[in-house]
This record gives structure tokens, C-alpha cells and sequence, in this order.
């Protein structure tokens, strides 16, 4: 198995976060982080991602208490603790109302608490206000593992709903492709329209895997 020292020092969870910020990492590169070292000839970022796969995702870790996570082969008191105290701290950021959407990367991290680790296809609604400040970030429909439907109608009814005036959609791809289908395409000139006949401001549809991400 391949040791995150024997990784270029570019690959490296750690300098790729001291060089570039956290927002170019993966979620399990940030776990890696924090837990520094694997276990048993398993790397950090190797037990990042059967942790993250292990409790679904990052929803799932931040639902876990801290006896739970020592019970995790190679996590233990101590990267448990780190772990719990990170996200306790994310949990104080600025409220969700304070947060503004002025283009399809803001979407993105709103949308990924969403729909991270599912092995089907979400879609979800980023509902904002006049300003663009984030209002609810809700799902809307389930698909299969090949599929999600699209319901336009629901989608403007739910921005609707929770008073917004403009919205962006994603929708992810359990494959981890996150190239645009063209339904995909089809489905964003769809809502387009459709937010436009409504009076409301169409933000953006992305595609989102747990690594990546595209607009649609």
C-alpha cells in the first residue's frame, strides 16, 4: 500500500492544503489531515476514505458520537477526539442565512452536505433570497442508482415555498463521474425557462460526485 510519504510532496494532503486552502481538497484528504497518520501499514488518506465510506459520508461522521468512532478500526481515542472537536468547530460557522451565492463554486459545498456518499441519485434545491443569501438547502427527489428524475414543478414549488427568489440545483452521480449527461443539459435549459416564467433567478444546476464536480 502506497504510504502518503511516498506520495510527490504535491499529492500530499497536507501541503496541498497549506498551498492551495482547504477548499481545493477532497473530504478525504481533510480527514486525512486530521488524522495524520494511518494504521497497520494503512495510509491516513486510505482510512480517510473507508471511514468516510464506513459512516456515510461527511453528514454521517458529524452524526457520530465520539465512543462510536474509537470502535472504528484505526481511528482510536485520539484521531476520534480530533475529529469530533473539527466538526464541532464547523458547526459554529456563519449561519446558513449569511451565506451568499454569487457563482456555481458557492453551490457546490451546499450542495455536497446533501448528497455526499449516496449510492443513488439526489437531487436538491439551494433556495436563496432576493440578495442571494442562502435560505434552505432542501432534497427534492430520489432516483435509482442510474437515474434521478426531474421534477421542474416540485423544484419551483419548493423555492416557492421557503420564499425564495433565486435557486440553483445539483444533482449527483453515485458512478463518481461528474460529467453532464445530455438529460442532464436538457433538464438545465428546462429550468431556465421555467424560472423564468416564474419571475425567479436560475443560479445554476451542477453535477456532484464526492470528489468532483461540473455544471450542467
Amino acid at each position: 500500500m502506497i504510504r502518503i510519504l511516498d506520495l510527490p510532496a504535491d499529492q500530499r494532503p497536507r501541503e496541498r492544503l497549506l498551498q492551495l486552502g482547504p477548499h481545493a481538497l477532497t473530504d478525504a484528504e481533510l480527514v486525512a489531515v486530521l488524522l495524520s497518520v494511518g494504521q497497520g501499514g494503512e495510509s491516513a488518506l486510505h482510512l480517510a476514505h473507508r471511514l468516510l465510506h464506513t459512516v456515510g459520508g461527511v453528514p454521517g461522521l458529524s452524526r457520530m458520537h465520539p465512543e462510536q468512532l474509537t470502535k472504528i478500526a484505526g481511528v482510536g481515542p485520539a484521531k476520534g477526539s480530533r475529529l469530533v472537536a473539527a466538526l464541532a468547530l464547523s458547526t459554529r460557522r456563519e449561519p446558513l442565512n449569511e451565506v451568499r451565492v454569487t457563482g456555481p463554486e458557492d453551490l457546490v459545498p451546499l450542495l455536497r452536505q446533501e448528497l455526499f456518499g449516496l449510492r443513488h441519485e439526489r437531487l436538491a434545491v439551494v433556495v436563496c433570497d432576493r440578495r442571494l443569501r442562502v435560505r434552505k438547502v432542501v432534497g427534492v427527489a430520489d432516483g435509482a442508482s442510474d437515474g434521478a428524475p426531474l421534477p421542474i414543478r416540485d423544484v419551483l414549488s419548493t423555492v416557492l415555498r421557503n420564499d425564495g427568489h433565486a435557486f440553483g440545483v445539483g444533482h449527483n452521480h453515485p458512478t463518481g463521474n461528474p460529467e453532464a449527461s445530455a438529460a442532464d443539459r436538457n433538464a438545465t435549459t428546462q429550468l431556465r425557462f421555467a424560472a423564468n416564467a416564474a419571475g425567479l433567478r436560475f443560479l445554476g444546476h451542477l453535477v456532484i460526485t464526492d470528489d468532483d464536480w461540473s455544471a450542467a
